[in-house]
């Protein structure tokens, strides 16, 4: 065998942008939480966000205010909280808002630039740049004002949650944004200052169902998942399609026996991490808080009666 020197060469950049504390997943993160009605659905995404320490968080869903003793846990700001879910723009709304702070933050480390350039001028008595005095004095307070960011120029760490959605105008005729947004959330507010790159938005999506016919999770979405939450389900068929597209490393037989050890309890669920760190003993885990392997599993597996 003849080798010749075209090898790949790969750029030193990150997948995943933002330090996470140990057990948590990688971010970005682009999550589908499913379970029925009252499962816990959104409990266990409220403590999954408030735990990934997101400085932004957008919810989408007719009913966010309605859950205020939940969502309060999180602090979201009014005016990221989207109601209609027949608006087809509000996806570009959020990308909007996304794209703002990503300008943001470019601004201000450009005058930081410049308000280093004018504090080394003044220390050493030199002739100041008219600009830069311009620049920095307020009139009102007759000072010199060092430039402002609401996270003193850290980049935001941002999530959107959909949330009620299915079957809304929002996933049939603005399923296309959908899925744009979902192949792009990492590549959303792209910046100049500090490294270049992007913001980026962790994407969550709580559904009742895996797959619908109509107005449900495009199948672009379910492919760039990074991490699933499965509640207990009485469909067979449905814990079949999420096996044959998540239970990957292990068998059919070791995934179900997984899964049943997972949501054998009230509330409890399977957390399946697809891009688990290294560190991290097993990419299945019940609820957020135990990793499974296969041995740890008692109960034979139980595969639906139609596969």
């Amino acid at each position: 065998m003849t080798k010749c020197h075209l090898d790949i060469e790969i750029p030193n950049v990150k997948a995943f942008n933002y330090e996470t504390s140990e057990d948590l997943p990688q971010s970005h993160q682009q999550v589908q939480c499913i379970g029925a009605r009252g499962s816990g659905k959104t409990i266990a995404i409220v403590n999954l966000l408030k735990k990934m320490n997101y400085d932004r968080i957008f919810w989408v869903s007719p009913t966010c205010k309605s859950n205020q003793t939940i969502m309060s846990m999180l602090k979201i700001n009014e005016e990221d909280i989207y109601e209609d879910i027949d608006d087809v723009t509000v996806p570009d709304q959020i990308k909007a808002e996304i794209e703002e702070e990503a300008r943001k933050y470019d601004e201000y480390h450009r005058k930081m630039k410049k308000y280093r350039q004018f504090i080394k001028q003044k220390e050493h008595k030199n002739v100041i740049d008219d600009e830069l005095l311009l620049e920095f004095f307020n009139p009102n307070s007759e000072q010199f004002e060092k430039p402002e960011h609401w996270l003193d120029g850290k980049r935001a760490h941002m999530a959107c949650v959909y949330d009620d959605c299915l079957g809304s105008l929002l996933f049939s005729k603005g399923a296309r944004k959908i899925t744009n947004m979902a192949i792009l959330h990492r590549h959303l507010g792209s910046v100049n200052e500090e490294g270049g790159g992007a913001l980026g938005c962790s994407l969550y999506y709580l559904t009742q169902s895996f797959k619908t016919q109509t107005g449900g999770i495009p199948k672009a979405v379910r492919n760039n998942s990074t991490s699933l939450i499965i509640f207990k389900t009485k469909s067979d068929r449905e814990l079949q399609e999420i096996q044959e597209e998540v239970g990957g490393e292990v068998s059919k037989e070791d995934f179900y026996k997984i899964y049943n050890y997972a949501t054998k309890d009230p509330h409890s669920f399977l957390f399946v991490d697809l891009h688990p760190k290294k560190n991290h003993p097993s990419k299945y885990r019940k609820c957020f808080n135990e990793y499974i392997v296969c041995e740890d599993t008692q109960k034979e597996a139980k595969p639906p009666t139609n596969s």
